[in-house]
């Protein structure tokens, strides 16, 4: 395991986390900017790195 893999493996539960906080405040305060917070969710759940496909240093 080379350390972009550590980097990707703790950054897909942070980006869930952060998805579902964000969906969570829009509604709560009813603010539909929140619902942008599908945008990590779903990018954390199908395992999808944008800045690993950018820099091809490591491997989805």
């Amino acid at each position: 395991m080379n350390k972009f893999d550590k980097i990707r493996s703790f950054c897909r539960p942070v980006r869930i986390l952060i998805g579902i906080a964000l969906i969570i405040a829009g509604f709560v305060t009813g603010i539909a900017w929140f619902y942008l917070g599908i945008i990590p969710l779903v990018i954390g759940l199908t395992n999808f790195c944008p800045l690993c496909m950018i820099t091809k240093k490591c491997s989805i």
